[in-house]
């Protein structure tokens, strides 16, 4: 059997292609793409041969983890039925093709256990729950202190302010430098950096993927502030160590979202307190997507472009 991916055959190389599926495992369902989302950025990194050694890295591969479909076959037990809508975070099912992280296909194999069941009605904005998850991640971790201020105002950024008034918490201030990004109307407050002269955040959460950051916002930390790095990094971050000292600073890393973050945003989403709304700016048919991908990482007015399967047998 064999599906149509997107394939990085090496840094700068895309095409549409057709790879061959692996020999699909007891537990693997088998999902009809209809969605997936592009990310700005570890897909990014991919794409332009800046992504750090990772397991799973090397040329060519199959990207994505924001991928919703219909379930077209399952095995008794499985846990999901023909028909079910779910969200893929990726998959591994490819001969011959590294599958990091896989999910950009017409159709995939996939262990049941990874897949999430997604109301039907959420529709193309299900391509969203990674970042979603990511962002619930990153502030969960943090336990009962909630970022005041939030680095960057794309979709990850967004969806972390979001999530912490969606959650009950005091809005925070998001840093955004760009100032296209900072229009609009939203829950809380976005501001150039440079404009900010608050020196006391008890916690701050970054999602800009600046390796230059810590310098930028440790003079904006009170004392025994924490800053959390919810961003990907592909260089070496560094500070000058005695502004962190006098503050005594904190620093935590977010990394990948677990199953309960999932469960909690889709629960939000339920309850009508977060909302998608707004995010995916951007959509084309996945037979084009070498074009899609340029735009979705060259256009400054691109939040989330969505490829569209459905056209693709």
């Amino acid at each position: 059997m064999s599906t149509t991916a997107v394939v990085l055959s090496k840094p700068c190389t895309l095409e549409l292609a057709e790879v061959t599926l692996s020999e699909r495992q007891p537990s693997d369902i088998v999902v009809d793409i209809l969605w997936s989302g592009i990310s700005t950025g570890t897909e990014k990194l991919l794409y332009e041969g800046r992504m750090p050694s990772f397991p799973g890295m090397g040329y060519p591969l199959v990207p994505g983890y924001e991928a919703v479909g219909i379930v077209s076959d399952a095995p008794e037990g499985a846990g999901r039925k023909v028909g079910d809508m779910v969200f893929v975070p990726g998959a591994r099912c490819y001969e011959g093709v590294n599958g990091l992280f896989g999910a950009s296909a017409s159709q995939v194999q996939v262990c049941s256990s990874r897949t999430y069941r997604v109301p039907d009605a959420l529709g193309e904005q299900g391509v969203l729950l990674a970042l979603a998850a990511t962002a619930h991640h990153a502030i969960a971790i943090g336990g009962a202190r909630a970022p005041e201020l939030v680095i960057g105002h794309g979709v990850l950024g967004r969806l972390i302010a979001r999530i912490i008034v969606a959650l009950g918490h005091p809005a925070p201030v998001v840093w955004e430098a760009n100032p296209q990004r900072r229009a609009g109307d939203h829950p809380y407050q976005v501001i150039a950096p440079d404009s900010d002269g608050n020196a006391g955040y008890r916690a701050i959460l970054d999602a800009s993927g600046d390796h230059e950051i810590l310098d930028k916002v440790i003079p904006h930390l009170a004392q025994n502030g924490i800053i959390t790095l919810a961003g990907f990094y592909h260089l070496p971050l560094s500070f000058v160590f005695p502004p962190a000292f006098m503050r005594e600073a904190q620093f935590r890393i977010a990394a990948q979202f677990k199953p309960e973050n999932v469960v909690e945003v889709l629960r939000l989403i339920d309850s009508g307190t977060l909302s998608l709304d707004g995010l995916i700016t951007h959509r084309m048919a996945a037979a084009d997507a070498p074009r899609a991908y340029e735009i979705a990482f060259g256009d400054p007015d691109c939040l989330k472009m969505v490829l569209n399967w459905r056209s693709v047998s």
